[in-house]
C-alpha cells in the first residue's frame, strides 16, 4: 500500500528537512542568545569590564497578518486536495478550523462518530531536542469538543478504512499511537511536511501562497460569509487566539520514528 508522499517514516520517501520550524522570530532569538551567554561568560572571565549588550533594547518582531483564503479560492483548494491522502486533514483545517499541530495530534479516541463530534486535547510540535512532542492545548478555551460537518465525518471514515489497509500492510512494524493522522507504519507526521504538502496543493490550484496558519481563519471567514454569529464561531474555532505555543510544558512524549 503506497504511503503519504513525504511521510518521513522511509528513508525513500523522506524529504529534505528545512531544520525545523521556519518561523523568522525564532530563527532569530537563538543567535541572539547565544551571543547573550558568550559575552557573560567573558565578563565572568574578566575578558570584557562589561557586558554592552544589556543596554540594548530590541524591538519585538512584527507579526504577520491573516491572510486567509477567499470562498472561491477555499472551494478550489478543496476540489485539488480531493484525491489527496490526507483529503480528511484538509477538509477539518478549512471546515473546522483546526491547526496544523492540532490536527496532527488527533487520536481515533477524540473521535465520536456516532456523536459526530471531535476533542481537541493536544498539539503536535516540534521540541527543542529536534523529535516531535505532543502538547497540552495552550488554554482551557482551546480544549474544546466541536461538532463536525457530514463532510468532514465522510472524509475520517475514508481515512480510517485506508490506514486499516495501512496497519495491515505494515504488520509487525505498525507503532499503535493511535493517532489518525500518521506515517505508513503509524508514527507521526512531521508539521514541516504537512507545510510543504500544503504549499504544493496551493500551487496545484492555482491558489497565491498563503500560510498553514492562514486556513482556520479561513473557516472564520467562511463562517461569516454564511452569517454565523461571530461569537458562536469563536466557541468553533479559537482563531482569534495566538497559534500554540511551543514553549508550554509537554504532555507525552511521542516515540521517534
Amino acid at each position: 500500500m503506497a504511503c503519504v508522499a513525504g511521510c518521513g517514516a522511509h528513508a525513500g520517501c523522506r524529504p529534505e528537512r528545512d531544520g525545523g520550524r521556519s518561523g523568522g522570530a525564532q530563527a532569530g532569538r537563538a543567535p541572539r542568545r547565544a551571543d547573550a551567554r558568550r559575552l557573560e561568560h567573558a565578563v565572568r572571565e574578566e575578558e570584557l569590564p562589561r557586558n554592552v549588550a544589556r543596554n540594548v533594547k530590541l524591538n519585538p518582531p512584527r507579526h504577520r497578518r491573516f491572510e486567509p483564503l477567499t470562498a472561491d479560492e477555499a472551494r478550489r483548494f478543496l476540489k485539488a486536495a480531493r484525491q489527496d491522502k490526507l483529503r480528511a486533514l484538509w477538509e477539518l483545517a478549512l471546515r473546522a478550523g483546526l491547526r496544523r499541530g492540532e490536527l496532527l495530534g488527533l487520536t481515533w479516541a477524540d473521535l465520536d462518530p456516532a456523536a459526530g463530534t471531535l476533542n481537541i486535547r493536544r498539539s503536535l510540535q516540534h521540541n527543542p531536542a529536534g523529535g516531535l512532542t505532543l502538547f497540552p492545548t495552550k488554554t482551557r478555551a482551546a480544549e474544546r469538543r466541536i461538532a463536525l460537518p457530514a463532510t468532514c465525518l465522510a472524509a475520517l471514515e475514508q481515512h480510517r478504512q485506508e490506514q486499516e489497509r495501512q496497519r495491515t500492510t505494515a504488520g509487525a512494524g505498525w507503532r499503535k499511537n493511535g493517532l489518525i493522522f500518521a506515517t505508513c507504519v503509524g508514527t507521526p507526521l512531521d508539521p514541516s511536511d504537512i507545510a510543504r504538502r500544503f504549499t504544493g496543493l496551493l500551487e496545484q490550484a492555482a491558489i497565491r501562497r498563503v500560510r498553514f496558519h492562514d486556513l482556520p481563519h479561513t473557516c472564520a471567514t467562511l463562517l461569516l460569509e454564511q452569517g454565523v454569529q461571530l461569537v458562536t464561531i469563536n466557541q468553533l474555532t479559537d482563531v482569534l487566539r495566538d497559534g500554540d505555543d511551543p514553549e508550554e510544558p509537554p504532555m507525552a512524549t511521542v516515540p521517534p520514528n
